[in-house]
């Protein structure tokens, strides 16, 4: 399925096309719906307390579709992204059969992480985005003011991530070549040289996490106070009803919430960049050297 050149997610898109598409968009649907439920809470809320059990049952057929949807991408997911861990895997292992076994091993790990980026980090990103517009949208009905500093909330939150990108990048990039070492070490049956790579791949381990748990830090405390500062202004400056409160602080929290999954898929992306410059470096020239020699 997968045609000369480099293994990469557009390659991978492109070989699956229609199949990703699929599971994408229910994922579209299934957060559409998500997205609509605190609204639907709200227009509950408002309804019950008149006597009204419209909007109840409004919230009732939503939430049983969005059940259905759920049920069905998540075991269609596995099908799918399971068949692009196969045909990547065996391109990997046909491309690179002259590198040593333990970098072919380390390196076919390393490719499933791009499977695992499309099943699961790129999809978080888009589910997180639609579910930031819609956030949003709903604020801004309310009251542009709140919508406003989400936006602003939002815009403070990639600049501090992006500060941070090369550091990512460079630290995946040391885990990953000490990682590539693995095997040809545990074939040394050397104790020593076992703790020290051990000790090494938690030296950097730690540092990467010391550098998320800053980042994630600023961030949180930047998307804490939208939350805040939403409520303090839905309460002090417009005269609404207990629904329209919920709904107002639960989606500014959503809004918090899918906010917070961008730093996590650009630093997935981090270090998924770096692997596939790595899975590719060597083993694409020895694929093509072999096809100029037939």
């Amino acid at each position: 399925m997968l045609k000369n050149g480099p293994l990469t997610i557009l390659a991978l898109l492109r070989a699956f096309r229609w199949r990703i598409s699929f599971t994408w968009l229910l994922i579209l649907i299934e957060v559409a719906l998500t997205a609509l439920v605190p609204l639907f809470i709200g227009f509950a809320i408002d309804g019950l307390l008149a006597n009204e059990t419209d909007a109840l049952f409004q919230l009732i057929a939503v939430l049983a579709v969005l059940i259905v949807v759920s049920v069905v991408r998540r075991a269609y997911d596995t099908r799918v992204f399971g068949t692009v861990r196969v045909e990547l895997g065996k391109t990997q292992a046909a491309r690179a059969a002259k590198l040593p076994v333990s970098t072919l091993n380390a390196r076919l790990g390393m490719g499933r992480e791009l499977a695992d980026f499309l099943e699961t980090d790129l999809p978080l990103a888009m589910t997180s985005l639609v579910q930031l517009i819609i956030s949003v949208i709903v604020l801004y009905i309310f009251d542009p003011m709140l919508a406003l500093a989400g936006v602003g909330a939002v815009a403070t939150m990639l600049a501090i991530y992006s500060l941070s990108h090369g550091r990512f990048y460079k630290l995946n990039g040391q885990l990953n070549q000490q990682t590539e070492r693995q095997v040809g070490i545990l074939e040394t049956r050397k104790p020593q040289s076992l703790s020290t790579h051990l000790t090494r791949l938690r030296h950097i381990e730690v540092r990467i996490s010391d550098t998320e748990s800053i980042v994630y830090g600023a961030i949180f405390v930047v998307l804490l106070g939208l939350v805040v500062f939403n409520l303090w202004y839905a309460t002090a400056n417009l005269a609404i009803t207990s629904g329209t409160i919920f709904s107002i602080v639960t989606y500014s929290w959503e809004l918090v919430d899918a906010a917070l999954a961008f730093p996590m898929a650009l630093q997935g992306w981090s270090r998924l960049s770096e692997i596939m410059q790595r899975i590719n470096r060597s083993a694409l020239s020895g694929f093509l050297k072999s096809r100029a020699d037939q």
